[in-house]
Parts: structure tokens; sequence; C-alpha cells
């Protein structure tokens, strides 16, 4: 038995990702069951709140009813050499679409090529493969260098992401016959239907935790009124199941999504992870293990630093101007 209703955790990566090299958070309990609350640590308390209400529905709440019972994935490809993408790419559980990590600090843009043209020859000529650049180009340069990344992937399904604002994926869309994905003008936007209105993309991505749980994704899904993707923010399994509950609600899901990322981490916190199988992750809600639990528990320091932090976040929310 897992006697704490707050556990903390951390877990070292297999691969530099986003710059991370271990992912750590809270686990929390109660009458529904477990729930994760892990905003990365750029996120103040007050963005960090719409995870903690995804923990706290997952927790307390449960989630929707699903309307299937198996959800597409992708594979994941950090930003690593040629050789390191095809194995991936190989032993990703039977994945036909593939995300791209780009645009990483370091790399220039025939990195990217050998990459991509590695993933292609990995997963096939039938295979989808999108990119994700995280934002960090211009307009001016996201035209070049997706018209680059298009030929050496032999298409793209889509660039998640590639440049800053909406104006920006907007202007970018007009530009390129990529379709083009919004993900942080989405989670890390005051308004996130501005993306629909300024018709800045062709695919929305969806994270549960930094929008605020399932249901909450569900009413801005239908408010967008766009195709969704729905992607992990690197949980672990437990926080991975609320993602899958999201994609297994949706009434339409056209895309794979990106909830096979529990592969980037070296551990988990449940005996059976949720890992793809034949391209796609069963809709089920795996529990912590508390074995694996305590081999995964983090440090004193880190141990403090959580604990205050779900304090000042929870607290953030019992305020009278907030209830």
């Amino acid at each position: 038995m897992l006697a704490p209703d707050v556990v903390v955790w951390s877990v070292p990566m297999r691969t530099r990702f986003r710059g991370l090299t271990s992912r750590d958070g809270v686990l929390v309990r109660g009458d529904a069951g477990w729930g994760e609350f892990s905003p990365f640590w750029d996120y103040d308390d007050e963005e960090s709140s719409s995870w903690w209400r995804a923990a706290h529905e997952a927790a307390e709440l449960g989630w929707p009813e699903p309307v299937r019972d198996r959800v597409p994935v992708n594979v994941t490809v950090p930003a690593v050499d040629a050789d390191t993408a095809r194995r991936i790419v190989l032993a990703s559980g039977g994945c036909r679409t593939a995300k791209v990590k780009v645009a990483e600090r370091g790399q220039d843009v025939s990195d990217e090529v050998a990459r991509l043209e590695a993933v292609r020859d990995a997963i096939g000529p039938d295979g989808a493969i999108r990119v994700d650049a995280n934002a960090a180009w211009d307009v001016d340069e996201a035209v070049r260098r997706l018209a680059v990344l298009d030929g050496a992937a032999g298409g793209l399904e889509y660039a998640e992401q590639p440049v800053p604002t909406v104006d920006d994926l907007a202007a970018l869309r007009r530009r390129t016959h990529v379709p083009i994905a919004a993900d942080e003008s989405i989670r890390r936007a005051a308004d996130p239907l501005a993306v629909a209105r300024a018709h800045a993309a062709d695919v929305v991505v969806l994270k549960v935790q930094p929008l605020g749980g399932v249901r909450a994704c569900l009413e801005l899904a239908e408010r967008i009124g766009l195709p969704v993707v729905v992607s992990s923010a690197l949980e672990s399994s437990v926080g991975l199941a609320a993602g899958v509950a999201l994609a297994a609600a949706l009434p339409e899901l056209p895309y794979a999504c990106g909830l096979a990322t529990a592969q980037l981490l070296t551990a988990d916190l449940v005996a059976d992870p949720l890992l793809p199988a034949d391209g796609a992750l069963p809709v089920r809600r795996p529990l912590p293990d508390a074995a694996l639990v305590a081999a995964a528990a983090a440090d004193d320091e880190l141990d403090a630093r959580w604990r205050a932090r779900t304090a000042a976040v929870r607290g953030l929310l019992t305020r009278p101007e907030r209830a």
C-alpha cells in the first residue's frame, strides 16, 4: 500500500529532452484514485494552478467515459543523431507516426535533415512525420526551414509551433504548404481561442495538465473547432493516463497523439507503464507501485521544494477571490 496522500518523485530521462535530464513531480491521492502534479519549473505558481486542477480532477472526480478503447500514438524523437533516431523509431512499439524535435540549440539544418531522413527510412514510406520547433524560429526562418525539412522527410504531416506568436503562426500559415499545429499558443495563452479566430493553425495540441484537466480540454476542443492532437507534458504513466482519458473521450481523433513519452524515462512509477503496442496505447489507468515509487523517491531538498510549491499553488486556489 502507498500510505501517503502526497508523494514526490524524480526519474532520469534516457536522452536530454527540451533541456531536461530528469523529470520530477508529485503524486496525489483522492477518492477517485491517483493524480499527478508536475508543472515544469519555469511555470510560476499562477500558471501551475491549472496543473493542480488537473491533478485534483484525476484524484477526486475521475474522468468522462471513453468512446474508444485504444489511442494511436506517435513516437517522439529527441534532437539526437541519425543512428539514434533510427533506433528509437524501430523500437517504438509499432508507431506509424513520428514527432521529431528540431531547432535544437547548437545544431544546424544538416543535423535535422539527417535525423529526418533516418526517421523516414525507419518508419517507411507510408508513415507520418511531424516536426516540433518549440517556437524557436521567426517567420522567415520557418519558411526556409520547413521547405528543407519537408523535403528531407518526404512530406511533413505538420509543423508544431514553429514560431512564437499567434500572429506569427497566421503569417507563416499563409506562406507554407506544411500544415501548422499550435501548442504553446494554446497551453500558455491567456486566450487560447485566439488561434482559431486568427486562422493561425490547422491543428491544435492539447495537454491535460497545463489546460486544467480532461473536462476543461474537452470544452476547449469543442470551442476551438479544429482537429486535436492530445500530447503529454512528459509525465509518468500516472499523469499520462489523464491524456489517454482525454484522447479516449474526444468525439473525433484524426491524428496520432503524443502520449508515448513514458519511453523517454528510464523508469516509471507503475508496474504496467503506458507503452505502445501496434502503435497505440490501451485506454486504462495504471496504479502506482509502492516499490517503484520508493525507488523514485526525491531527495530531501527536492521533496521540500515540491511540497512548498504544492502548498503555494493550493493556497492560490483557496483564496476567497478564486473560490
